[in-house]
């Protein structure tokens, strides 16, 4: 079975915790959010999902 390999080799294993994505219908794009301060953080203009973070908003 397939493992994740050594911490600390500077890349992310399993999900983001305390950010959250959400769906603009405006635009069409996938927005992440930090949830601690509710700030947007970033807009994906490549298109499809993050990577890592699993919950979504409504």
């Amino acid at each position: 079975m397939a493992g994740n390999g050594k911490t600390g080799d500077n890349r992310r294993h399993g999900y983001v915790g305390g950010r959250t994505q959400s769906h603009n219908p405006r635009t069409g794009l996938w927005t992440k959010r930090d949830t601690d301060t509710g700030q947007f953080i970033d807009t994906k203009t490549s298109g499809g999902k993050f990577k890592g973070i699993m919950r979504k908003e409504k």
